[in-house]
């Protein structure tokens, strides 16, 4: 048997597409948007956390859930090597205070800024101010709609990485 390929054309029937110009798609696929969910601390009710990795990840977004009891530091290990292009934390013990801010600080101790980060639970709206100017992007409590965060990542955590 020959592994040899005949000179000239191989079917008379076939068009040479090789040549023929491909038209520019007017849309520019981009890849899927990274999230990390954690679970900070020593809370170990999950439910909410794992309902919207769910949801994100039935949007379309890459999603990477922690498990419980995650320190910051392990979080945001977790989302440098998955290249993550969002953290969502989850807090229901009232650690957000300490916990949030300290994310935000390693991410830029990493020169990571461009890792957006966001939450949710039992936040306190006098609370919720304060962690904005520490640089958490968005807060969502009991009763934010799974569209209402899927809409909100979609539309602030534009992926970082490109095909």
């Amino acid at each position: 048997m020959s592994n040899d390929v005949p000179a000239g054309p191989l079917d008379d029937d076939v068009e040479d597409t090789a040549a023929s110009p491909v038209e520019p798609s007017s849309e520019v696929r981009r890849p899927p948007i990274r999230v990390v969910v954690a679970k900070p601390g020593l809370d170990g009710h999950d439910r909410g956390a794992k309902v919207v990795a769910r949801a994100l990840r039935d949007a379309g977004m890459e999603v990477v859930y922690t498990g419980l009891h995650q320190t910051p530091e392990q979080i945001v290990a977790t989302a440098l090597a998955e290249d993550a292009d969002a953290i969502g934390l989850s807090v229901l013990s009232g650690a957000h205070m300490t916990v949030f801010p300290r994310v935000v600080e390693l991410l830029r101790a990493e020169d990571a800024t461009d890792i957006v980060v966001f939450g949710g639970g039992i936040i306190p709206e006098a609370d919720r101010q304060p962690l904005a100017e520490l640089g958490v992007a968005q807060i969502f409590t009991p009763g934010a709609t799974m569209a209402d965060i899927v809409a909100w990542v979609e539309a602030n955590c534009r992926t970082r990485r490109s095909w």
